[in-house]
Order: C-alpha cells, then structure tokens, then sequence
C-alpha cells in the first residue's frame, strides 16, 4: 500500500497595520541608525516548525514570580502598584496560557544590570523582573513598584519617561513580541523618540496605561489596567 502524505496547512502571522508600529529606523532614535536595515526586507514564508515550536516550559513559573515586591528578604523603596489587564487576539477572544515577562527600573530610574551606571541608588530589595501566564480568560496581574524615569545618551538632556517592558510569547518563540507600557499624564512622552517613533497617534495612546480604581487596594496599592491586543486595527505597537 502506498503511504499517503497529509498536508498540515500553515496559517501565516497577520502583518500589523502600517503605521501602527515604530519603524526600523527613526532619526531622531540616534540608535536606530546603526542598526536598523538600510535595504527591505525579504519575508521568508512561515513553515510549520516555526508556527508550532519550541515552546517555553510552563512549570518553571512560580506562583509568586509575578510579585516583584517579595523576592527578597525585605520590601523594595518605592511606590507600590498593581498592573492588570487582559491578552487579546484581533477579534476581542482572550488569550489563554501565553507567557508574559516584564522587566524594569526601579524607583529611582536604575536597572539591576552592569550596563546602567545611571548614577542612582540600586535597591537591594527589587531585582525589577517578573513572570506569570495568562488565565482562560487572557487575564494577568503583576504586583510592582512604579518605575522612575532616568537619562540616556541619544541627545542631550535625554530622559525617558517611567515604563514597564513587557514581552509576550506565544505557541511558539517566533510569536514573541515586546513592547512597553507608559503611564498616564507623564510630560516626557513629547521629547521621548522611542514613543513619538510610532507614527500613528492613536496607536501611541495604546501603549499609556490606565489608572484602575477597581484593582486599587486601599491603603495599600495604586492599580492600572493595560490589555495587550496582539494583531489587527487596534494591536498595540510593538518593537520591530
């Protein structure tokens, strides 16, 4: 008997609205400059494996590694926040079981890295990184310290505005997307290149979280809602 082959077929990844998303090179984002193709890209087709796998280990998440203010002997310096919201697709439907990692500054505006010698206070109490995995109804909650704004070298008298960097995989590691969440009211997004490089205002204002009384605990944490809609007219940015 001659073995029959089936044909698995591969639905390729929506491209993204144009203007919706930052480009790769953006003048005024001195650091796109060097690094940013200077010929168009050629889009390689999707194939099965890249589409399905690897996947991330979903055992190696904790119960507690969403909450950046424990993980460690005392408590961290700073104002503390609880940042919630819902993974969605195009069509509103919520996404179960995507991982998402976040990582940020401290209240002073200074990572937990050898790369940032921001000369401000580290914290002994916050390494600034945290995981979970959304629930069946796309939902997730991080518990945090609000991040300060710090300087950085791309023009002079530089600053960018308090963000929190959030990564999303999907069922695979070609689905990963970063992208990051400001907060309401902060006057450095007008000199901030990194948010202006998007060229659509209204997608800008996805990327501004929202104060959320219903998860402000009294006399104890500020809330703010952030969902993340990964694809169609209203996907927020992500990094290219």
């Amino acid at each position: 008997m001659d073995s029959v082959t089936t044909r698995v077929p591969v639905k390729p990844y929506i491209r993204l609205p144009k203007g919706s998303q930052p480009p790769s090179l953006y003048e005024p984002y001195h650091t796109t400059l060097k690094r940013a193709p200077l010929k168009p890209l050629i889009v390689v087709p999707h194939t099965l494996s890249e589409t399905t796998g690897p996947i991330f280990g979903h055992e190696k998440v904790g119960e507690k590694d969403n909450d950046l203010t424990c993980q460690h002997a005392g408590e961290p310096i700073g104002e503390r926040i609880i940042v919630s919201g819902r993974v969605l697709d195009s069509n509103g439907r919520p996404v179960p079981n995507a991982l998402i990692e976040i990582w940020q500054t401290n209240s002073a505006g200074r990572y937990k890295h050898i790369g940032d010698q921001h000369p401000a206070p580290l914290d002994p109490n916050f390494s600034g990184a945290g995981r979970t995995i959304t629930d069946e109804q796309g939902a997730y909650q991080f518990i945090t310290i609000k991040p300060g704004a710090y300087p950085w070298f791309n023009h002079y008298n530089a600053w960018r505005p308090a963000h929190i960097h959030f990564s999303i995989f999907g069922t695979a590691f070609i689905s990963r997307l970063v992208t990051q969440m400001y907060f309401p009211g902060d006057p450095l997004f007008e000199y901030d290149p990194i948010f202006q490089s998007i060229p659509d205002e209204k997608a800008r204002q996805r990327l501004i979280s929202k104060f959320d009384l219903e998860t402000t605990r009294s006399q104890w944490a500020k809330g703010f809602k952030f969902d993340i809609v990964l694809r169609g007219p209203e996907a927020i940015p992500f990094e290219s």
